[in-house]
């Protein structure tokens, strides 16, 4: 039982992953304008916390789902961090890279992220409480334990993944830090402007 909760956690955060957000996006800009080293810290470290984070929004997912409006918040929020992250990757896609990056530098980014995850919230608020409905999992601290352990290396080789994908296309196509920082830059910007849609849709259409 305690295997497929950990297959189950590995899995579901894997897919969780993979479409574009903050996270996989960034693992692909530190890829080539540091380097898959320092992309490789900066997964260890996320991973870490999304542990502790998937554990904190699994323990309390049935009073997370109970707040009517708590969706709107997290579009809210991913509205500003998007458009922060579009911003100063827009302002820095002329700077030309260093030479050397600090390892410690790459850790606190990934644990910063870690912590500022709120696009994940909703996605375990859907899958946690579709899984503790249908009793795949319960919300014992072991098997809670179990499956954010599962949820930290669903996130780690996702995450790899996106690295491996980033380092491959640059060797493949010679991209230039500019290049990367701008694209990634008009992504922010886009994904901030489709929750700036979606909530004008929820209050002014809907």
């Amino acid at each position: 039982m305690l295997f497929l909760t950990l297959f189950l956690g590995i899995i579901l955060n894997s897919i969780g992953y993979i479409p574009p957000g903050n996270i996989n996006l960034t693992v692909v800009q530190i890829t080539i304008t540091r380097g898959i080293k320092q992309a490789l810290y900066f997964i260890l470290a996320f991973s870490c916390i999304e542990v502790l984070f998937t554990f904190g929004v699994m323990r309390f997912v049935q009073w997370l789902s109970s707040e009517i409006k708590f969706g709107n918040y997290i579009d809210g929020i991913m509205i500003i961090m998007f458009l922060v992250l579009g911003i100063i990757t827009w302002r820095s896609r002329k700077e030309m890279p260093k030479a050397d990056y600090s390892k410690k530098d790459s850790i606190r980014y990934g644990m910063l992220l870690g912590v500022l995850n709120p696009m994940q919230i909703p996605y375990w608020l859907f899958v946690g409480t579709y899984l503790v409905s249908h009793e795949w999992i319960d919300i014992g601290y072991l098997s809670l334990s179990v499956f954010s352990i599962g949820s930290g290396i669903g996130a780690g080789v996702a995450l790899y993944g996106f690295a491996r994908f980033a380092q491959y296309i640059q060797t493949k196509f010679a991209l230039s830090s500019y290049v990367v920082n701008r694209a990634i830059a008009i992504l922010f910007f886009a994904l901030s402007a489709y929750h700036v849609c979606k909530l004008s849709y929820v209050y002014f259409i809907k």
